[in-house]
């Protein structure tokens, strides 16, 4: 008897509908056609342990299963519960009449429980796009696909329940969530606040600014002066995700296995804070079996790379692409993936090896040549893609004893909102330009152009601090989104002034006494 069931082959970010067909002959082999790899093959023994275990017997015939498309590369335990419903329809241990209605995904236990997978969600989309009437996944993934509307989603707990909902021996109601009420529920819930924060005006100042264009940002400062702190709390002023970027990121970190159980949509920025000692696979993506890296993982979100010169040079130059085209390719010899990472890079370091050059309260030991190699271990292309470079000195005691809790996040935000808006009518008939981080050359000619006061200083500062023609753009686009924030619809000289002094490495005295 030949019985087919549907699942889903999930690839990068591409899904592909594979359909799962099970032949019974007189015999005694099992054959698996169709490019499984080792976790889709070791599932026959996972298979006829939980059909044992809920009181059916392996088939003892010639099982012969392919998985269609053929050339397709199948990879993980997703398939495990479609080839056993496969299997059992086959035998004639249940009658289902609509099993081509049903896209079905799940690892099994050997007792028949249900695991979770990845990739539920795209899985989803992928399932309503192909005209499904449902898709059956394992319960702690039910809340991350019935995101899809317009498609029945049931979350099963074991193989018994899969097949008395099939045979129409129970009856189940698919889950259904109110994304958008949730959705926007959570978006104002942040745990860090910029209020936290005393002193550091324009180090604050510098972030509203990174915020409101979707500049990169690097502060240098001694340890202690609050680096890490006002990173961390960055997410709280960014303006809040929409609707369809929350599904774009939410695919990608279901596809990496990162959403916890009982997750539906995320509803804040992501923040990743990746180690020092990452290796370049885990930062861009790739490996054996392809998954998004943290590039990706923090897309429409922060990346903050703390302690920058302690990580491996070459880690941070495969970032020098992504940074400029916001997607990463990855080609290996089995596969080409494209993944998106639209992100904002945050960076904090020391400015030298002892950590205290500049710092009033400390003495720093190092020479101006061990300062020099410290700082060179930062290619200067990847400064360039840098747009705001702000140096930070720790507050002493008795400015953060007196001092009044600083600005919350809540009225920053508005001002970045309110930029942000402002940035959305400027390029709203544009393809794949937000903010103006992403502006081309011609664009900044075009938006950023400053009057002749203006050019006449950033004429003296590119003479002066011998900035390269990337940094140019920088500063235009910088000075851009303060105007925006002035709700200035030139750029000014006061604009460029305060633009240019986010410029701190490019000082020809950086680094020396």
């Amino acid at each position: 008897m030949l019985v087919k069931t549907y699942c889903a082959a999930v690839n990068g970010l591409e899904v592909t509908t594979v359909t799962i067909e099970v032949s019974l002959t007189p015999g005694i082999c099992y054959h698996l056609t169709g490019l499984g790899d080792e976790a889709v093959r070791e599932g026959r023994d996972r298979i006829a342990a939980a059909m044992q275990y809920n009181g059916y017997s392996f088939p003892k015939a010639d099982i012969t299963v392919n998985l269609a498309p053929a050339d397709l590369r199948k990879e993980g335990s997703s398939f495990d519960l479609p080839l056993a419903i496969g299997i059992l329809a086959a035998n004639g241990n249940f009658q289902c009449d609509f099993l081509d209605k049903y896209m079905i995904v799940g690892e099994l236990g050997l007792d028949g429980k249900l695991q979770p997978i990845k990739g539920a969600l795209p899985i989803a989309i992928k399932a309503r796009s192909q005209k499904f009437k449902g898709l059956i996944v394992p319960s702690q993934n039910v809340r991350e696909a019935a995101v899809v509307n317009n498609l029945e989603v049931y979350g099963m707990d074991n193989l018994l329940e899969v097949i008395q909902f099939l045979s129409g021996l129970n009856s189940f109601e698919p889950v259904v969530i109110d994304t958008r009420k949730e959705f926007y529920e959570q978006q104002y819930q942040f745990d860090l606040d910029f209020a936290d924060v005393r002193g550091q005006e324009n180090v604050k100042r510098a972030f509203e600014v990174a915020a409101a264009g979707g500049h990169n940002i690097i502060m240098i400062g001694p340890p202690g002066s609050g680096k890490s702190m006002m990173s961390k709390r960055l997410p709280s002023i960014l303006p809040p995700l929409s609707l369809t970027e929350s599904l774009e990121t939410t695919q990608i970190h279901s596809i990496a296995g990162k959403l916890g159980r009982n997750t539906s949509l995320i509803s804040q920025r992501p923040f990743r804070a990746p180690h020092h000692t990452i290796s370049e696979v885990a930062l861009v993506g790739g490996g054996a079996t392809p998954i998004p890296g943290e590039i990706s993982l923090a897309h429409n979100g922060v990346l903050f790379c703390d302690e920058l010169p302690e990580f491996n040079k070459h880690t941070l130059e495969v970032m020098r692409q992504p940074l400029e085209d916001r997607k990463i390719s990855i080609s290996r010899a089995k596969y080409s993936i494209d993944y998106p990472c639209s992100f904002m890079f945050v960076a904090s370091m020391n400015p030298c090896p002892c950590g205290y050059y500049g710092d009033p309260t400390h003495r720093c030991v190092c020479t101006p040549g061990q300062i020099q190699r410290y700082m060179n271990k930062i290619s200067g292309p990847l400064l360039d893609r840098i747009d705001i470079q702000c140096q930070i000195t720790p507050v002493p005691f008795k400015d953060i004893s007196k001092a009044a809790p600083g600005e919350p996040s809540a009225e920053i935000r508005k001002r970045v909102i309110a930029a942000r808006k402002i940035q959305e009518e400027r390029f709203k008939n544009i393809k794949g330009i937000h903010c103006n981080a992403q502006m081309t050359e011609k664009m900044i000619h075009q938006y950023a152009e400053p009057d002749e006061e203006g050019i006449n200083l950033l004429r003296t500062a590119m003479e002066r601090l011998s900035l390269s023609a990337r940094a140019y753009s920088r500063i235009l686009k910088v000075a851009r989104t303060i105007a925006d924030l002035d709700n200035s619809p030139t750029v000014k000289a006061i604009h460029l002034g305060e633009a240019i002094s986010y410029r701190e490495l490019d000082r020809g005295d950086w680094g020396e006494r």
